[in-house]
């Protein structure tokens, strides 16, 4: 974990430093030690002169480093997240879209961009619309998810997975609906560039606040749940047997996870595939032990995500990529590669 914490702080600072204006990793560490700690950049040695340093400060502390942080707790959010969902669930399949939040989430930022954000309905939330939208399209298609699964009798994990998926299918429905009942290319264009993500909202605000606080404290809980998420995972008559309400368990836990992807999807939109093949890659390291799986699972999330971004922001540039591309396209071999390893350790 040691390691993974070092991996971290050397691809923040490689980050921050990649762009259509180019910064080497000495003058990004400066310009972060001087606001972070209050020292003055030291301009007598390096690559920068003071003239270069003063230029790349706001490009640095203004934009790249506010996209740092968020793709760290985005790609921390959704790997915790697959965590939660893969033990609620007990199917290594499960991922934090397969409940339908993203959905959800998907269907609340389609209609602040088509109906027009700032204007209208979305007129009283102000610069943070879209973001506001999004986390309450995800409530809500939470909030269906939880009721259809327990309309049918008891909480469990195949009615909460079936539940899921088909909740997840209408609104994604509705989704192209809007993308499609829209009269402007441009909002269309956009939709579909924030379906496949991007860390382009990331600024100094209340929002990545409110993403921080999310990852933080899920990660803290999880730590304070690990044996139980344990005996969860064992099954439910392996958690009643150590007085565990498997149902109680998993609707709080279930509640957390979407409140977290919620968050997590309102400020970086639809990314795939990390909360599929991180927690895969983290057991790999540590075992299944959640106390030990939560936070290297969160780590690596991290540090996955942060390079996937700088490969967005440099493959084509000074055009953008969305980052869930760069994701699928990493995730996928990945994917199949545990796949046939998997088989290969069972056979």
């Amino acid at each position: 974990m040691t390691l993974l914490t070092a991996i971290l702080l050397v691809t923040v600072v490689v980050s921050v430093g990649f762009g259509a204006v180019h910064v080497s990793p000495a003058d990004s560490l400066r310009i972060l030690s001087h606001h972070l700690f209050g020292t003055g950049p030291d301009t007598g040695t390096g690559t920068g002169s003071t003239t270069d340093l003063a230029r790349h400060d706001a490009v640095i502390w203004t934009i790249r480093t506010p996209r740092t942080v968020l793709g760290v707790l985005v790609g921390a959010g959704l790997a915790v997240a697959g965590v939660i969902l893969q033990a609620v669930v007990r199917n290594v399949l499960a991922d934090p879209y397969v409940l339908g939040v993203s959905s959800g989430a998907s269907v609340g930022a389609a209609a602040a961009i088509t109906l027009g954000v700032g204007t209208g309905a979305t007129a009283a939330l102000g610069d943070y619309a879209l973001q506001t939208s999004a986390f309450l399209g995800a409530l809500v298609a939470s909030a269906l998810v939880v009721g259809v699964a327990r309309a049918a009798g008891r909480f469990t994990a195949t009615r909460l997975l079936m539940a899921g998926v088909a909740v997840g299918y209408a609104l994604s429905a509705l989704t192209s609906f809007l993308v499609f009942a829209s009269d402007s290319a441009e909002s269309s264009r956009s939709v579909m560039f924030w379906l496949l993500g991007s860390l382009g909202l990331a600024s100094w605000s209340g929002p990545l606040v409110a993403v921080a606080v999310a990852v933080v404290l899920t990660v803290g809980i999880l730590m304070l749940l690990g044996p139980r998420l344990d005996a969860l995972q064992l099954g439910d008559e392996t958690a009643l047997t150590l007085g565990i309400s498997p149902d109680r368990l998993r609707l709080g836990l279930l509640v957390l996870s979407c409140l977290l992807v919620g968050a997590v999807v309102a400020m970086a939109g639809a990314i795939g595939f990390l909360g599929l093949v991180v927690p895969h890659l983290a057991r790999r390291l540590v075992g299944g032990r959640h106390r030990a799986l939560t936070p290297v699972a969160a780590l690596l999330g991290a540090v996955l995500l942060c390079w996937a971004d700088i490969g967005a922001r440099t493959l084509l540039a000074p055009q953008e990529i969305p980052v869930g591309i760069i994701t699928a396209l990493v995730g996928a071999p990945f994917l199949l590669l545990l796949v046939h390893r998997m088989h290969r350790e069972a056979s």
